[in-house]
């Protein structure tokens, strides 16, 4: 370090000194506005694409937040379209044991009254059978009756008695 203070010489400090300004006013003329320049566009590159991403971002989610209440409303749909078909098939359910129902309710019915019509005849036929024996045994008794002379004014004279009586 001696050795340069002792060497130092003006002419050669003032003619680096000058070379270095010069040095600096070139660099500034010439270098220092397109590097700034590119800095600068650079800088408003990276802004760009840090807002473009930042949108990308907010596009991101509010397509997540699109895809979350499609999602929710096809659910609810889904949900509905489950419970419409459930109340249908409970709807089709009721309506059938209804109608199983009212049909066993009309067959019953009308099993009573064909069973009502074939006693009604049945006691019909009954009472008609009952009647021709009565006549048969009644024609048979007077055959009987009246082949006796005696019995047959016996006869006469008991309707007679009767008739008066009343």
């Amino acid at each position: 370090m001696d050795k340069l203070i002792n060497d130092f010489s003006y002419g050669l400090f003032f003619w680096q000194a000058i070379i270095l300004v010069i040095l600096i006013i070139l660099l500034a003329k010439f270098a220092w506005k397109p590097i700034i320049a590119s800095l600068a566009a650079r800088e408003e590159g990276i802004s760009n694409a840090l807002m473009a991403a930042e949108n990308a971002k907010k596009d991101l989610a509010n397509l997540k937040a699109d895809n979350e209440k499609l999602l929710v409303e096809a659910r609810a749909e889904r949900d509905a379209m489950l419970k419409e078909a459930r109340e249908m098939k409970d709807a089709m359910i009721v309506e059938a044991k209804n109608e199983a129902t009212e049909q066993g309710n009309k067959m019953i019915a009308q099993a009573k009254a064909a069973i009502e019509n074939e006693k009604n005849s049945a006691m019909a036929e009954l009472k008609n059978q009952v009647s021709s024996l009565s006549l048969e045994i009644a024609e048979k008794i007077l055959k009987d009756e009246l082949s006796n002379k005696e019995a047959q004014t016996k006869l006469v004279e008991k309707m007679l008695g009767d008739a008066k009586l009343n």
